[in-house]
Formats: structure tokens, sequence, C-alpha cells
């Protein structure tokens, strides 16, 4: 039992009793962790702006036995356009919910927390293409996760060249001539396999400073969502 100061960002939120909260915040260095916010939703509380869902703050929580307790908290953003845009805050939220399946308690998650406040940034600050920003969130994900494809090379016979087709089975890149006996694969243009290769090799702070043609979108959405479903439910 004792004190710990930590930052995070609170993924989920549900009210307890009359004005009470249970959250579920993101920490680097404590994983996915669940407490209790008491009195936080009296209109006076101190613990009132730092308890809202998606905040990022710096929390001092107490641990218990079983569980943690906030005793204060200090904001650091808010995201509050988001909160003023109902396509953004769906995009939020489902990127919210897929941190929180891929996530646990005492485990390193300082990646995943950058991923999700530069994710939540993008599309809080600009007027990014929002599938174009969920699908590099997912890529990149996968990638953090241990389900980082293979972008160097055809994923059978290693060639370098021609590389067509994504395939889902094998995780990865083919050739022209490999994916078409790989009944898992996509066929993608040549600037949707340039984005993959970004997503998954850019530095965390430059990971959306690039833009591709809108039938690239829907090719990388559609890779990015079988992907990451597919390795989620295995």
């Amino acid at each position: 039992m004792g004190i710990i100061k930590t930052k995070g960002i609170v993924i989920q939120e549900s009210n307890m009793g009359d004005f009470d909260k249970m959250l579920t915040i993101l920490t680097p260095e404590y994983g996915k962790i669940s407490c209790s916010a008491r009195g936080a939703r009296r209109p006076k509380s101190a613990l009132l702006a730092g308890t809202q869902f998606l905040c990022f703050g710096e929390y001092l929580l107490y641990k218990g036995v079983s569980a943690y307790s906030i005793n204060s908290c200090e904001t650091i953003e808010v995201f509050y356009n988001l909160r003023m845009d109902l396509d953004k805050l769906n995009y939020a939220v489902e990127m919210s919910k897929l941190t929180y399946s891929v996530t646990n308690e005492n485990e390193n998650a300082y990646e995943i927390l950058q991923l999700i406040l530069n994710s939540l940034y993008t599309l809080s600050e600009t007027d990014k293409n929002m599938e174009l920003i969920l699908a590099i969130f997912k890529l990149r994900l996968s990638s953090i996760i241990g389900f980082r494809p293979n972008i160097s090379e055809c994923k059978n016979c290693k060639s370098k060249e021609d590389l067509i087709y994504f395939s889902f089975k094998d995780n990865g890149f083919k050739c022209g001539t490999c994916g078409k006996i790989d009944k898992s694969t996509m066929q993608i243009l040549p600037s949707t396999k340039d984005a993959i290769k970004y997503i998954i090799l850019a530095p965390p702070k430059k990971l959306f400073s690039f833009n591709i043609p809108d039938n690239s979108i829907k090719e990388l959405s559609i890779i990015a969502k079988i992907y990451l479903e597919d390795k989620l439910s295995n």
C-alpha cells in the first residue's frame, strides 16, 4: 500500500453511487489500472475535470490492497475539440476501446500511451482524414503489440520487387506472382504499400505527417481493420 504519482489518460469511465466514478487509466509504467474517484461528480469537486473520459493528466493515487483511488489530479490535455465534434468523438471512442482491449495492469505501456495521445491530438487539432488517422492507429498498434507485418520482401519467395499484394494469412507483402496464388491477399496500390511501410517504421512524432489519395486511404483502412481484428481474435 502507498501513494504513487503517474501520468495517464482516462480510457474508460463509469458512474458509481451518487457522486463517485470508476475509471480506467492507461499509464506508462503501471499499464492499465482501475481506480475509484470519490466525489468526482460533485459540481465543485477538485477531481471533476481530471476524471473525464479522454483526459490526460497527472494523478496522485493511493494504492490499497486490491484497488487504487485518486487523491488528486492535474489536467494536462482534455482534447476539448473531440467533445464538440460527434464524428471525431466516435473515432476517439473506437481508439480507446482498442487500447483497453490490448493493455493489462503492471506492464510497460509507454509506446501505446504515446500512440493514443498522438492519435487523439491529430484527430483533435487537425482536419486530417479521420479514416486515415484510425487506420494508422490500428496498424501501428498491431506492430507495437507484437504483430508487425513483413514489409521488406515477399513473404513467400523473398523477392523485393513487384510487392503489390498484402497477405492476411502470411502477415505481409507478397509479389505479383506469389500473391495470385494466395486467396487471403488483397492487391494494393504503390501509395498504399509505401504508407504501410512508413507507418511501421516512422518515428512516433512523425507518424501522421503524410497523406495519400482517397483510394489508398480506403485500401489502408480495410487492411488495418482486418489485420488487427484477426490478430485480436486469435
